[in-house]
């Protein structure tokens, strides 16, 4: 199956020089979570998830509209294109822990967006035979992309007992 089928095509977008605030009025408004940053020309040059978003306001303790898309985005942007499969899209988020992909058409402008819930809804309306198996694969591949990525906090503790985070081994990073 070809990704163009599943992806969603109305992607909201900010721009890097916008404040934080933008960003966090589409996410609540489009009710999603992250929002690719793309240049002048439509090009993603960046994403911006709503964690993204409070750990910045959190560790600089600034009011959003003081924060740059740019300062706090993630530069590493993995994409797909349309004509890629459905097979090779979830090899990226599975191998790069990603949730969401931008769809890229051949002129690398955003065209789509690829997220884990485009994958399972095109599972669920797979004809009976291969349900199933598809509603299976989605949830594995939730699962692989869900794995925690092999690396210790580096600014907070959690105390084992009670997983609460421990206040006094917070320092603002």
């Amino acid at each position: 199956m070809k990704i163009d089928k599943l992806i969603v095509k109305n992607v909201l977008t900010c721009y890097p020089e916008d404040d934080l605030s933008a960003p966090a009025r589409g996410m609540w408004e489009g009710d999603c979570g992250s929002i690719p940053v793309v240049d002048s020309w439509s090009r993603v040059i960046g994403m911006i998830t709503d964690r993204d978003i409070c750990m910045a306001a959190y560790t600089q303790g600034k009011p959003l509209r003081e924060i740059r898309v740019q300062d706090v985005m993630s530069k590493t942007v993995v994409s797909c294109k349309t004509t890629d499969s459905l097979e090779q899209a979830e090899e990226l988020m599975r191998r790069n822990k990603v949730r969401r992909l931008p769809v890229l058409d051949a002129e690398k402008k955003l065209v789509g967006l690829l997220s884990l819930n485009d994958i399972a809804r095109g599972a669920r309306s797979e004809p009976p035979a291969s349900r199933a198996a598809r509603l299976q694969d989605a949830g594995q591949l939730l699962a692989e992309v869900g794995e925690p990525r092999l690396r210790e906090p580096v600014c907070c503790a959690l105390e084992p007992v009670t997983r609460k985070l421990s206040v006094e081994a917070v320092e603002i990073c």
